[in-house]
């Protein structure tokens, strides 16, 4: 077989040449898969001659067997011989003529093309400079995170009937509301409890209920955003009918050791307040860590050329939908229950996937050049690491991760995602 390489940025084009020899195999080995495939009266699994198989089937399938089995052969061979990285499926350019030129006994001649993994053009990925968040908790942001803890205490009390609306009050009402006249999924409810000032109804709504009072009326007159998550809705003026039934004010506990002894794990408001320090200052600087950790890795990959085949873009929004799809089936809701709950429909949640993606393949290409340039290896001793950790995160045994990876054909990913962790770490070990 002899091959030959034509190049045009991630596009390839291999004009493979094979000879009669190879070509008379795939018949061989065409006629051999559809005896084993087939059930033909008078003969065991494997055993129809050939003759007996075109009687029933046709020349032209044999045919058709033996060019896929030939062209497939030559490809995978070819990308071996010339150390390719595909990232599509292979196409045979003009397959109608190429099929009709196949014969027993004669050499063969086609053209396939593929599209390859790009190399990015590295930037500087070395000694990279981010200016890094410090983490800090105040006094302040503990008592908020207890104040927290005080209104999950809280009781809603009645008040008489000319108590009006003020922030921080419940009205229970019923609401129904309509854009352009009709009425959509979601406007409606009956005896709503709405904290009036939280912010948790579409901005300008509670504002319009403060000076209302127990059976009072109105017409709530709001604009969905434009970022709102059902589209048809979004940047849309909606008109919402809107009765009071009742008016309640919350009524908060007096956070004291007795509160705290109560509810909580402490015995006083003091220790309370330690702990919840601790814990909240050890969080904040986990997440500045990570935060200046992206920042970094974006960094290197800001800096690096390259050009993303489409077709690699697509493929990991494929993966990124199937994902939201697990997700959603571990919480008992199909993904065709979100796209009708959202108003979108499978091309809108494509596209919505569509700028992380990208990011994510350009991540990964740059991480994985970055691996090649330091010759990183990955070794077993990182492996059982890697399976240990997922072990120890979803409360499992090492010989049962190792199954389900084996199962699912998932060793290359466990192996890529090692290397690439490995090759960020040349990153963040080198910053400034």
């Amino acid at each position: 077989m002899n091959v030959s390489v034509t190049r045009e940025g991630n596009d390839a084009t291999l004009k493979i040449s094979v000879s009669a020899a190879e070509v008379d195999k795939s018949f061989k080995q065409a006629v051999a898969r559809i005896a084993n495939q087939v059930r033909i009266p008078g003969f065991r699994p494997g055993k129809a001659p050939r003759n007996i198989i075109e009687m029933h089937y046709g020349k032209g399938a044999v045919k058709e067997e033996a060019f896929n089995i030939c062209v497939n052969r030559a490809y995978q061979e070819a990308i071996e011989a010339e150390k390719l990285m595909p990232v599509s499926d292979p196409e045979v350019l003009d397959e109608k003529k190429a099929f009709e030129s196949f014969e027993e006994g004669k050499d063969f001649e086609t053209e396939v093309k593929v599209v390859l993994k790009p190399e990015p053009e590295l930037g500087e990925y070395k000694g990279i400079h981010v200016e890094k968040k410090e983490a800090s908790v105040s006094d302040e942001d503990v008592d908020k995170a207890l104040e927290d803890l005080r209104n999950r205490g809280a009781k809603m009390v009645d008040t008489d009937d000319e108590t009006v609306i003020e922030k921080g009050d419940f009205a229970i009402i019923d609401f129904a509301g309509t854009v352009d006249g009709e009425a959509f999924s979601g406007g409606e409810g009956k005896g709503y409890p709405l904290e009036v000032g939280s912010g948790s109804f579409i901005p300008g709504f509670e504002d319009q209920l403060i000076g209302l009072k127990k059976d009072d009326d109105t017409d709530v007159d709001v604009t969905f955003p434009e970022s709102y998550f059902v589209p048809e809705l979004a940047g849309k003026q909606a008109i919402f009918k809107v009765h009071i039934q009742a008016v309640k004010h919350k009524e908060l506990p007096e956070l004291n050791d007795e509160y705290i002894a109560k509810y909580t794990r402490y015995k006083t408001v003091a220790e309370a307040k330690e702990d919840y320090k601790k814990r909240m200052q050890e969080a904040a600087e986990r997440e500045a860590k990570t935060e200046y950790e992206n920042a970094l890795i974006d960094t290197a990959v800001n800096n690096a050329k390259m050009e993303i085949p489409a077709v690699m873009i697509e493929d990991r929004i494929t993966q990124m939908v199937e994902e939201i799809k697990l997700n959603l089936e571990s919480r008992k809701m199909t993904l065709e229950q979100y796209m009708q709950y959202t108003g979108m429909d499978m091309a809108k949640l494509r596209e919505a996937q569509r700028e992380g993606a990208e990011k994510n393949v350009r991540t990964d290409l740059v991480l994985d050049a970055i691996a090649k340039a330091e010759n990183i290896q990955v070794d077993m001793a990182d492996v059982d690491a890697q399976l240990q950790s997922i072990a120890d995160q979803n409360g499992a045994r090492v010989e049962d991760v190792k199954t389900i990876i084996r199962k699912n054909n998932n060793m290359g990913l466990l192996l890529a995602n090692i290397l690439r962790h490995k090759a960020a770490h040349v990153i963040l070990d080198n910053a400034k």
